[in-house]
């Protein structure tokens, strides 16, 4: 199956959700930027993580799919006291202002997709690799 993975925001898009995470091979592709939210499609590699942040004022919403994680959340950076092992099928519910992580544990991609309430990332953000992510001067 094709998809397209374009931001299609502001558009109406139905997809299935979980081919469409499955397919996504990139660290991170946006793809549909609203007004009050946003879903990005993630493939994080084994060893690799999504990377210590916290988004303020905004929800998180995240959709394990495939693989086997580490989660990772607390009220500060060097305070992460909530850590919890996700894998298929699992959500995470991270509130706004909350420092979080999710590691890959696995020995596969951990495919997830994430949804922000509001936008976090660039409409159109495409991220092929974790490094791409950190190298953007348009990220956190």
């Amino acid at each position: 199956m094709t998809f397209d993975f374009t931001d299609r925001g502001q558009k109406p898009v139905v997809e299935n959700v979980e081919e469409w995470t499955l397919a996504n091979d990139n660290y991170r592709t946006t793809v549909w930027t609203g007004k009050k939210m946003q879903m990005t499609l993630m493939s994080i590699q084994p060893g690799d993580d999504i990377g210590l942040e916290v988004h303020h004022g905004i929800d998180q919403f995240l959709r394990i799919e495939e693989g086997k994680g580490l989660c990772k959340m607390g009220d500060a950076e060097d305070n992460l006291t909530f850590v919890k092992e996700v894998s298929d099928d699992d959500a995470i519910f991270v509130p706004a202002d909350m420092w979080h992580n999710v590691e890959n544990i696995g020995d596969k991609p951990l495919k997830l997709y994430t949804l922000y309430a509001g936008p976090d990332h660039l409409p159109g953000t495409v991220h092929p690799t974790h490094q791409d992510a950190i190298d953007d001067p348009n990220e956190d």
